[in-house]
């Protein structure tokens, strides 16, 4: 698959590198595993010289080995001996950068972390003592976010302050994969585009990974998951092992049951027969995997709340593969897939809400975007869509089959939203199903 989109996150990349030929730059790249990272800086660097240093889990004396092979390869720099220490193989990068313009990637920059418990100490002490004389372009990415954050975030870690370009890179938006999947697929239809957008949430390795195979129809997107030698079938757990590296199984178990339904707090503190608090916190604060859910205007204090798996791909992951290892252990691949259709218009029906949630969001128009719902629960709006700006709102009913959307009853909904918080917005009421995707 061609390169896609990401002209922002480009000029950025393009113009730090100008910028460091006259003082040095430290930028933080970060974003979930797959999102397409490394591919962004190779084409930002497109035709310029640079050194590529994957972080790998190796010991500190073979990783700076590898990297000083790389370093004399790539950019002809002569290093003498034999470099078994990171402080010192970072001092020699910054020392030549002082003489010449360099351009490092350190990819999987979490992975530093292993090699010993001084390193960032280390690089905080090396480029305090070098960067103002240096012009070197340096740049860190990580998948493990919140690693990364914890270094690069946290006032109390020596890297806090240290980078001078710090950004994430996010999933593909909703225009840009129609795009793609258009350049693919002439005459996809809009079933075909909301499986693409279930399975993959814009990652764009996933997206990659279905183009490439002919993947062009809901069927077939469905049996490539679930296929004996499926990429997916274990991505998940892959994406979770890597993030968590204590209470593995306490977050693994809140994900599942979120996934399945039971997302209140006393409903996974009542399975669980533990306090989920901190670590439903963490799920949402630090780790960025899951949202708590409000209706929209409500304060943050509110007990109306329920918890969501943020990611596209992980909430479907945690719903159709991960129950089921079983089956997928012994081969009972045909009896996943069956599963995954007896479930599909119902699970599909959610994420077309949030479908229409990410489309109101590009449009640009609306500064807030949500849903609403009362106390007991009786009334329930799909999406409201506000412009604190110009008190301009749009609600909307969304289901899969337009014949089944009734715009009476969701006026009668719409009466019963508190007027302190909505009074002053004039909505306009819609139906929305899969024909208006």
């Amino acid at each position: 698959m061609k390169f896609y989109d990401r002209e922002s996150e480009l000029e950025v990349l393009q113009q730090t590198q100008k910028q460091s030929l006259q003082t040095a730059t430290f930028t933080v790249l970060m974003g979930r595993r797959r999102i397409g990272k490394t591919s962004l800086v190779m084409r930002a660097l497109e035709g310029q010289q640079f050194a590529y240093l994957f972080v790998s889990k190796d010991s500190e004396a073979m990783l700076c080995r590898k990297f000083q092979a790389i370093l004399e390869q790539t950019l002809g720099m002569q290093i003498y001996g034999s470099v078994n220490h990171f402080r010192d193989l970072f001092e020699i990068i910054m020392r030549e950068s002082v003489q010449r313009p360099l351009t490092i990637v350190f990819d999987e920059f979490q992975n530093l972390n292993k090699l010993n418990p001084a390193i960032f100490s280390e690089i905080q002490d090396v480029w305090d003592r070098y960067h103002q004389q240096s012009h070197i372009n340096l740049i860190a990415t990580g998948s493990i976010v919140s690693l990364m954050k914890h270094i690069f975030e946290d006032k109390n870690e020596p890297l806090y302050g240290r980078p001078t370009s710090k950004f994430t890179l996010r999933p593909f938006s909703l225009s840009v994969l129609k795009q793609i999947f258009a350049d693919h697929c002439p005459n996809y239809s809009n079933e075909d585009l909301l499986c693409l957008y279930m399975i993959t949430g814009g990652v764009a390795k996933y997206v990659e990974l279905l183009m490439d195979a002919g993947c062009f129809t809901k069927e077939k997107m469905l049996n490539y998951v679930c296929r004996l030698d499926s990429y997916f079938l274990t991505e998940g757990r892959d994406l979770i092992s890597a993030e968590f590296s204590a209470d593995y199984n306490t977050y693994y178990s809140i994900l599942q049951l979120i996934a399945n339904g039971s997302n209140r707090r006393t409903d996974i503190d009542g399975a669980l027969q533990k306090d989920c608090g901190t670590y439903l916190t963490n799920l949402e604060k630090n780790f960025g995997l899951i949202v708590r859910l409000r209706p929209l205007l409500s304060s943050a204090q509110s007990k109306v709340s329920s918890y969501e798996i943020k990611d596209p791909f992980l909430r479907f992951w945690f719903k159709f593969i991960c129950p089921y290892q079983s089956l997928i252990e012994s081969g009972q691949l045909k009896l996943l897939r069956a599963n995954i259709n007896s479930q599909y218009e119902r699970f599909s029906g959610i994420t077309l809400e949030r479908y229409f949630q990410a489309k109101l969001m590009d449009t640009g128009e609306y500064s807030m975007v949500g849903n609403w719902w009362d106390r007991k629960g009786g009334n329930e709006i799909d999406i409201i869509a506000l412009n604190e700006f110009t008190h301009q709102g749009l609600i909307a009913e969304v289901k899969r089959n337009e014949q089944k959307i009734n715009l009476h009853a969701l006026a009668e909904k719409v009466a019963n939203l508190p007027p302190a918080q909505f009074g002053r917005y004039q909505f306009q009421l819609q139906g929305l199903s899969i024909k208006d995707m």
